[in-house]
């Protein structure tokens, strides 16, 4: 890889942290603020779904987009987005319980920053094509594992850093703080891509595709469905997220019902992030060139399963040390899962398509994450009219069975063409 390619891989890398630092500071206070703000399970649910709908809806549109007019506006738009919206998160937190603006309560002020961040953070896509632009398919499934590890450094240091602006007794006031200092860092990255990061898409490809494409419609999905070998690594894309989803968006209740304070759920969420850190930035990318995409998914799935069943036995035993302890099997069984299965499908997609077919791969992990902490946070609080009793360690049972079906469908993935061969007809 050229010198040049390598810089364009560092500061995308590098852009994608400090975003992602971001997150890590809002998704581990979400749970537990809009409990404070007296928003019931089936509200709790969609608050949660709410920035990952509109990741869904406009995923595809900014992974297109970037085909016609480049990566890098798209990238730039992202990033302001994310500034505004973590910046009017944590003004909304201020508000407390009454508290109005414009005559709206904070609990829909929330829901309105979840909603403008879930469209400002569908950017995803359009930095794993900016990788698509400037690797070769050798080098593919390494650098798709760069945006894991940007996420996994993200979600270490962003809990770090939100747990130095809230209070270490349980039960306390929600900050606003943390909603403030992840605005800045948006900022910071919205600035590095301004004036550091240069396009990946070269002009005669941008001509090509500005002739050939449309904006979202409901054909992108149907284009790449009926690929039978795109439509089954999709689905298990699906499934993978779906059942991390649910203990995502669950952990921050389990903790608490564990008595886990603001402050010691932060660490827990550095943890779980360290864990991503190591295991996509060192461990990951050193085995999908030795073991391939396919083994690397299908050893990925099984962790995730016996993972997400020792954490169920974690939280029936009450045990914070056991929940620390077996937490690890999970969080690389899906670490190792989630660049294998994006590198398959970049792979398995031609160049003049990765920015639609990547777009499309994470809208499909973006409805797994609207479905997936609404269907984990009424299996763990149940529902107001007592149809479904509510249990701490269902979402974790359901994950793990959820992920025995992903295991059945990554495993249909070994017939048909060898990942050799897929690699020889891209670069063909």
């Amino acid at each position: 890889m050229s010198e040049g390619r390598k810089a364009g891989l560092f500061l995308i890398f590098v852009t994608v942290f400090i975003d992602l630092l971001g997150f890590g500071i809002v998704l581990p206070l979400l749970p537990r603020y809009g409990e404070h703000f007296e928003a019931g399970g089936t509200t709790l649910g969609l608050l949660m779904a709410s920035f990952s709908a509109m990741q869904f809806l406009f995923a595809p549109i900014w992974g297109r987009l970037s085909d016609r007019v480049g990566r890098r506006p798209i990238l730039i738009l992202g990033l302001v987005g994310s500034t505004f919206f973590y910046g009017l998160f944590g003004f909304a937190t201020s508000l407390g319980n009454t508290g109005t603006f414009l005559g709206i309560g904070a609990l829909t002020w929330l829901f309105i920053t979840r909603i403008g961040a879930g469209i400002a953070g569908a950017t995803i896509p359009t930095a794993q094509a900016y990788i698509a632009d400037i690797t070769g398919p050798k080098e593919r499934g390494k650098g798709m594992a760069l945006i894991g590890a940007a996420f996994g450094i993200g979600f270490t240091f962003g809990p770090l850093i939100g747990a130095a602006f809230v209070s270490a007794e349980a039960g306390a006031t929600p900050s606003a703080a943390p909603g403030y200092v992840a605005s800045v860092l948006s900022g910071i990255a919205a600035l590095l891509s301004i004036f550091k990061l240069p396009e990946s898409l070269q002009q005669k490809t941008t001509e090509s595709l500005t002739r050939r494409h449309h904006w979202f419609d409901i054909a992108s999905f149907r284009h790449a469905l009926s690929k039978p070998r795109i439509g089954l690594i999709l689905l298990t894309i699906f499934l993978t997220t779906f059942a991390f989803a649910q203990f995502e968006s669950t952990l921050s209740l389990l903790t608490q019902e564990l008595g886990f304070a603001a402050r010691s759920n932060f660490f827990i969420f550095a943890y779980i992030g360290l864990i991503l850190t190591l295991s996509q930035g060192i461990l990951v990318r050193r085995l999908i060139p030795k073991l391939g995409e396919f083994r690397m998914g299908l050893i990925g799935i099984v962790l995730m399963v016996i993972g997400l069943l020792l954490i169920g036995v974690a939280g029936n035993s009450g045990s914070y040390p056991l929940l620390y302890a077996v937490l690890p099997i999970s969080v690389i069984g899906f670490s190792a899962t989630t660049p294998s299965l994006q590198s398959l499908l970049s792979l398995n997609t031609s160049e003049d398509e990765q920015g639609g077919i990547l777009g499309v791969g994470q809208s499909i992990s973006a409805l797994a994450r609207i479905l997936g902490p609404l269907a984990g946070i009424i299996l763990f609080k149940g529902t107001s009219n007592g149809l479904v009793a509510g249990s701490i360690t269902a979402p974790y049972w359901a994950g793990a069975g959820i992920m025995v079906l992903g295991l059945l469908l990554m495993s249909g993935l070994k017939s048909g063409n060898s990942e050799s061969n897929v690699s020889t007809q891209v670069e063909t």
